[in-house]
């Protein structure tokens, strides 16, 4: 279906701030071609229908002569607002009897209530956004760090579909020569220039490359980072994420096996936020909840972007250390080497130790955490983070990207053996297609269903 097809006429409805939340105030959204009649006939004071676009009123909202709420009314008038419709928002107090009640005129007066992310649509078939930043205004609003929110500002500003669309635009100007060819194909012309376009597609794949190497650093920054903190039973895991996150969030004990699950929690370092999880020591046991537990570590650590593995001298020597190091090693994760109990070592001990090139931490005393917390960012590399960098962080995005790069690949495959004109140009209709996907060129109505039901009503 085309996107004029999918564009209502309704005027919606919805709370446009959080609900329950114990603020002064909350905002009422209305967008469509009614929605300044609508406001004007419940709203007692200046007539909205006769004020500019970007002003604020102040009056009352009745029901006849009944007043409900002195509000502030914002108008937004089409195509400059976000949805590019008219646009109302009113600002009441934050009380459920007035909010439900001002909805309930509006939806009698012949509003509709807003179903998920329908202002985001809206803004998007009516062409003020295109999917992929539709998308990040979703990112932008779960954003809980300065890192996922610069990446999701850069892509709903645009940096993310302007290259997609400059890749897009050079691709079709090629393939708008090779379609040529194909209605001479009994006179064997060339229109497209076979070197020329092996350029063109050879950079377009790089940078396709890049975007798709991009995502798991951007998936990272968005989500957060994946820490396990494992080791053997009593090191001191749990100290160490109560010193992470400055609280007492995990049960510390003497007594072995203490931690039978895993604890999670996040924290916010340098503007990248991590997932620190603490689990249950790796030990034989014949206690079946611990063996359980450990287990669960295992599968952890096996799904981890970094691993912290604790050691204590106090209880391991050498040897057995370097054989926990070659378990950890065979995970293929990265992980950092924890030297814990730093205060209770003799010099001997340390210098025995030094060969595993440990950080030494005292999670009781809190010393080293500081250090620790560089060392997590510098294992990421995400300490020189650049936020005007593209970086890919949908998961959509970057299945699209990766049929787009073997589309690509065909192509290239074609130019060099080389194939016919229309073997060639499916090629490159099929790389056209799934760029498209990312903004938007190309949709379906299950495709927008499933992306806009994910955002909150009200935007």
């Amino acid at each position: 279906m085309s996107k004029e097809g999918l564009i209502s006429q309704d005027t919606i409805i919805a709370l446009a701030t959080s609900p329950g939340v114990n603020g002064a105030i909350a905002v009422i959204r209305l967008s469509g071609l009614e929605a300044i009649r609508l406001v004007n006939e419940l709203f007692k004071g200046k007539d909205l229908s006769k004020q500019a676009s970007h002003t604020i009123h102040f009056g009352t909202i009745r029901d006849a002569e009944q007043i409900i709420d002195e509000v502030l009314v914002s108008i937004f008038k089409g195509p400059n607002s976000y949805t590019k419709e008219d646009v109302i928002e009113i600002s009441t107090h934050n009380s459920k009897f007035i909010i439900e009640r001002i909805i309930q005129l509006l939806i009698a007066k012949g509003a509709r209530a807003a179903r998920a992310g329908e202002f985001t649509l809206r803004a998007f078939l009516n062409g003020g956004l295109d999917l992929s930043q539709a998308e990040a205004v979703a990112d932008l609003i779960a954003s809980n760090s300065a890192a996922s929110h610069q990446i999701a500002m850069q892509q709903m500003r645009g940096g993310f579909s302007n290259q997609l669309k400059q890749l897009r635009e050079d691709l079709v100007n090629f393939a708008s020569l090779i379609e040529l060819e194909l209605d001479f194909g009994e006179e064997d012309v060339e229109f497209a220039n076979r070197d020329q376009l092996k350029v063109l597609i050879e950079k377009i794949y790089s940078v396709i490359r890049k975007l798709i190497l991009s995502f798991e650093q951007g998936n990272v920054l968005k989500n957060g980072v994946p820490v396990v903190i494992a080791g053997k039973p009593n090191v001191g895991k749990s100290t160490l994420l109560n010193a992470l996150l400055n609280e007492e969030r995990a049960i510390v004990s003497d007594i072995a096996g203490t931690t039978r699950d895993t604890i999670e929690d996040e924290i916010n370092i340098h503007g990248v936020t991590f997932r620190f999880i603490d689990t249950a020591g790796i030990r034989e046991t014949s206690d079946v909840v611990e063996a359980i537990g450990v287990e669960r570590t295992r599968e952890k650590m096996r799904l981890a972007r970094l691993i912290i593995y604790l050691f204590d001298p106090t209880q391991d020597v050498l040897s057995e250390v370097q054989s926990q190091i070659e378990e950890v090693q065979d995970l293929n994760i990265p992980f950092i080497t924890i030297i814990n109990k730093e205060d209770l070592l003799s010099p001997t001990q340390k210098s025995t130790f030094e060969v595993l090139k440990p950080l030494y931490i005292s999670a009781k005393n809190q010393t080293g955490i500081e250090e620790l917390k560089d060392e997590l960012l510098n294992q990421v590399n995400l300490a020189n983070f650049n936020s005007e960098d593209v970086m890919v962080t949908n998961i959509r995005h970057v299945e699209a990207l990766k049929l787009t790069h073997l589309a690509l690949e065909k192509v290239l495959y074609g130019i060099d053996n080389p194939v016919t004109s229309d073997f060639l140009a499916m090629d490159i209709r099929q790389a056209l297609h799934h760029l498209g996907e990312i903004t938007g060129s190309v949709t379906t109505d299950d495709l927008l269903e499933n992306i806009f039901s994910k955002f909150c009503i009200g935007k």
